[in-house]
């Protein structure tokens, strides 16, 4: 984030606008000024190429969903994207292992499910990455290291926890001295205040097991506002109570939340255990499809749209001429034929044989 962003923070936090969006905005003005992260021109458009491929993805679900062309419950995942893309991109692709919850599109994306799996996820299609069997909130894939979504809060916690453990046992107790994949478990502000949280830290920060609790705090779970659902709204200082290292950054800043990723990885490949990240962020939409999203005010909407961190990243690639605005717009038309091409190929992949309803179910080798 640049430091004219960083200032405006400061002054915004004075005023009736930064009161509104609430405790957030005064936390995030608190974290600067700050040293800034730097990046290279190449993986700044990485960076971009993935945060405006979650954001064109979860536009393209939200209207084929109000065209009536795709069903259940979707969850978006829109403003957010600063988190996903900068934890996994941060972390080793197809080694290392990431844990979603119901909000799962952006992280199969960033963790390289191709986009044309995931649509057909969505519509339910065989070609999905859990064969059309999964939807929305369960999106999983083997091959790239994506242990699934999950419809209920906490319930990816512990799978995180046991990939984190494998990895661990497989150095120390067989001799695989290469094995040294970490693992990522994303979850919301209200996953916090359930019993596997506190379980799964207690036994991480035991087993210094090499693990990253990405807690992507939205401030808002469903209708609950996070200053309203717990003693303590800095989740981030829960690390100490187990002897871990706990920090807080600026989800909206995936430069940010990237070198902060990045000092969590190094210390779990380490030895040195587990590490709880509290991302500060706004998702942009409603909690799900299905939320008119009446709850939250439009001043703190606005506050939060104006902290996009989509647009915050190419002001920083611009202003450090690292790129140029027509080759970021390239870049975007190049992600909309991908999402384009993702919806063609789902709608006219075949539906899952019926003659297979009780397949998957068991593993079978």
């Amino acid at each position: 984030m640049t430091q004219e962003i960083a200032a405006t923070l400061h002054s915004a936090a004075d005023g009736a606008e930064a009161a509104a969006a609430g405790s957030h905005a005064e936390r995030l003005a608190a974290l600067y000024p700050a040293g800034l992260a730097t990046v290279s021109r190449d993986e700044g458009f990485t960076l971009y190429r993935d945060m405006t491929l979650g954001r064109r993805f979860e536009d393209k679900c939200a209207e084929m969903y109000y065209r009536g062309k795709m069903f259940g419950f979707v969850h978006l995942y829109n403003g957010q994207e600063a988190v996903s893309t900068g934890v996994i991109k941060a972390m080793r692709t197809q080694h290392d292992w990431f844990c979603s919850t119901y909000r799962d599109h952006v992280h199969a994306l960033s963790a390289g499910v191709p986009a044309r799996e995931v649509m057909s996820e969505l519509f339910g299609k065989a070609t999905g990455c859990s064969k059309g069997r999964g939807g929305s909130m369960h999106l999983f894939s083997k091959e790239h290291h994506l242990l699934g979504g999950y419809a209920f809060i906490g319930e990816g916690i512990p799978v995180a926890l046991g990939a984190a453990f494998t990895s661990r046992y497989k150095r120390d107790a067989l001799g695989e001295a290469d094995s040294d994949a970490v693992t990522a478990a994303f979850f919301g502000d209200g996953t916090c205040n359930n019993g596997q949280f506190f379980e799964c830290l207690n036994m991480a920060a035991l087993w210094k097991l090499p693990i990253l609790f990405v807690v992507e705090n939205n401030k808002w779970a469903i209708g609950m506002s996070h200053d309203r659902a717990t003693s303590d709204p800095e989740i981030w200082r829960k690390a100490a109570a187990f002897g871990m290292a706990g920090e807080e950054v600026d989800g909206m800043d995936v430069l940010a939340v990237r070198a902060a990723a990045q000092r969590a990885v190094d210390r779990a490949r380490a030895g040195e255990g587990p590490t709880l990240l509290e991302c500060l962020t706004y998702r942009f939409r409603g909690h799900s499809l299905a939320d008119p999203d009446e709850l939250r005010s439009e001043v703190e909407k606005e506050f939060w749209a104006k902290r996009d961190p989509i647009k915050a990243l190419a002001a920083h690639l611009t202003s450090h001429d690292l790129a140029s605005n027509e080759e970021l717009k390239a870049i975007e038309k190049e992600i909309d034929a991908e999402v384009a091409d993702a919806v063609t190929f789902a709608l006219g992949a075949p539906e899952p044989d019926p003659s297979e309803l009780t397949r998957y179910i068991w593993a079978e080798d």
